[in-house]
């Protein structure tokens, strides 16, 4: 993309222009973009900057990930485009019989967590592509756990809400509650339990994670609480490399994983944008935003119904990208107002996000969470190890496609996005890191850049909606009464989220990259984001 073409007017109430160089790193917490970018300086490439960032952001950012999160990405190598799946699977113990008699999987606990997957995540990038040794890469996060850093205001406010929720959670209060409460933005906060942690990981080369020292203290603290983790669950754990899934959009091509994840809705609702004929409407418009959000809500009822482990799942996930398919879904939005769709039939056939590019054209678009903030509240002892709480994303509707089972890998909301020009050069490597949110986020972003090409910071702070459910949609007040009450007009139910409710928009990080070589990047001011480039 010429980066010249950008429109770079000053709108939205923006707090600061994009950021352009030819080595940058977005992410949602300052010193861990800046932990990514000391290894880009070091003449480490991008995948060095990738996991430096993200093992930072373990120790920096505890309330959205932690080193039992799962992980993915997606990555351009310089000649080709690789897709990470490196989300956990649940124990082996985990049979419907298991969770008889409640109405839904638990939300915090042991009987929440799933095999951890991120570590496995970083040491499957690092041996793939990786260029400087593993614990240079993880110097900068093991001295923010052991020397302490001051925690940052978003963080701050997160780990706040946790206090009262978590605090029952075994090993929550001991590893995150210092002094029996949660640090206050400015104060330092150090766990030498995490900085062990680390370095046992880059040691070992993830080993002690899976098979080792720290396995054994994970199993035992879950015998310790009844629950069902096991040596073998662990070890049988790997990240999985996949092809990607594409959808042709405005001047590029979307790219998102394939299930367990969500990021087939984002390429349902951009294909059945692109059928409907989305060109002419104004993307601030009620009429535009309309059409957006009529097409998202026919993209989540096929994924509620349809998306899980694809070794589960009884259509092929490539059967929602038909064509003709998005074009008979696209026949049932009706322009003039809102519609309570359901699923199709298609033939049968708390998080963080980082993004990364190197002057040499590697380009990574990365996501680890630990699902809700901080996970299940587990904290395994002496570790620093928080656990992700990523059971609570099955079901227990029996024959559903997501229903629990054994060495499963559950419905997960975590997506890294990515899109190449029309010519098949990469475009922009982008993720909108927040739950639900994601893959309507990851919409709004393309139809900004893609289709409006709107300059990558302009498209983060743009005001955004999020369907909610029926024709509940939330939106930012920032979209002005004229659009509040157009969309009213549209048969939409308004819900305006109090402020302290920003973080259910999302935060989005964004790196175009530009014909000449060069990037603008976009970090979401929603948080403590940072941008930072040479």
């Amino acid at each position: 993309m010429d980066l010249s073409s950008l429109d770079y007017r000053t709108s939205y109430q923006m707090v600061r222009q994009p950021v352009l160089g030819r080595n940058v790193v977005s992410t949602s917490q300052p010193l861990a973009a800046q932990a990514g970018l000391a290894m880009l300086a070091r003449g480490g490439n991008a995948v060095d900057a990738a996991i430096a960032t993200a093992m930072t952001l373990v120790v920096v950012e505890p309330s959205g990930n932690g080193l039992g999160s799962d992980a993915f990405a997606i990555l351009w190598d310089g000649e080709t485009l690789h897709g990470l799946n490196a989300s956990g699977r649940s124990p082996a113990a985990w049979t419907p019989e298991r969770f008889k008699g409640r109405a839904v999987m638990p939300e915090r606990g042991w009987d929440a967590v799933t095999v951890p997957g991120a570590v496995s995540g970083w040491i499957a990038l690092w041996r793939k592509f990786g260029s400087l040794p593993l614990d240079v890469i993880a110097a900068p996060a093991i001295h923010y756990a052991r020397a302490g850093y001051p925690v940052s205001p978003s963080v701050a406010k997160l780990w706040a809400n946790a206090q009262t929720l978590l605090a029952g959670q075994p090993g929550f209060a001991e590893c995150f509650l210092p002094e029996g409460r949660a640090p206050k933005a400015g104060e330092l906060f150090r766990s030498e339990a995490m900085a062990r942690s680390l370095e046992l990981i880059a040691q070992t080369e993830g080993e002690a994670f899976y098979r080792g020292e720290l396995a054994d203290k994970m199993v035992a603290h879950a015998a310790a609480h009844g629950a069902a983790m096991t040596l073998d669950d662990l070890g049988a754990h790997q990240a999985d490399f996949v092809e990607t899934l594409s959808q042709p959009f405005g001047d590029g091509v979307v790219h998102e994983l394939p299930p367990n994840g969500q990021g087939i809705a984002t390429l349902i609702t951009l294909g059945i944008l692109e059928a409907l004929g989305h060109d002419g409407a104004d993307v601030d418009s009620p009429e535009g935003i309309h059409l957006a959000i009529e097409a998202t809500k026919l993209a989540l009822a096929d994924l509620f119904q349809y998306v899980a482990d694809p070794a589960y799942m009884n259509i092929d996930p490539a059967s929602l990208l038909d064509p003709a398919y998005l074009a008979g879904r696209a026949k049932l939005i009706d322009r003039s107002t809102a519609g309570l769709p359901t699923y199709g039939a298609p033939k049968q056939a708390g998080t963080v996000y980082l993004s990364v590019a190197d002057a040499k054209g590697m380009m990574v678009s990365f996501i680890q969470s630990n699902y809700m903030g901080f996970g299940s509240g587990v904290v395994v002892p002496g570790t620093g190890i928080s656990l992700q709480n990523r059971g609570a994303g099955f079901v227990l509707k029996q024959g559903h496609a997501n229903e629990v089972a054994p060495r499963k890998r559950p419905f997960q909301t975590i997506i890294p996005g990515f899109a190449m020009d029309r010519a098949g050069a990469p475009l922009m490597s982008f993720g909108v890191m927040g739950g639900p949110m994601q893959a309507q986020g990851h919409t709004q972003m393309a139809l900004r850049v893609l289709r409006h090409r709107q300059n990558p910071q302009a498209a983060a702070d743009a005001p955004r909606w999020r369907v909610v459910a029926g024709r509940k949609v939330a939106i930012e007040a920032g979209a002005g009464p004229a659009v509040l009450e157009g969309l009213k007009a549209l048969g939409h139910e308004i819900v305006l989220d109090p402020p302290e409710a920003v973080f259910a928009f999302g935060a989005a990080q964004l790196v175009v990259r530009g014909d000449n070589g060069c990037y603008a990047a976009g970090c979401d001011s929603r948080k403590d984001s940072q941008a930072a480039a040479f």
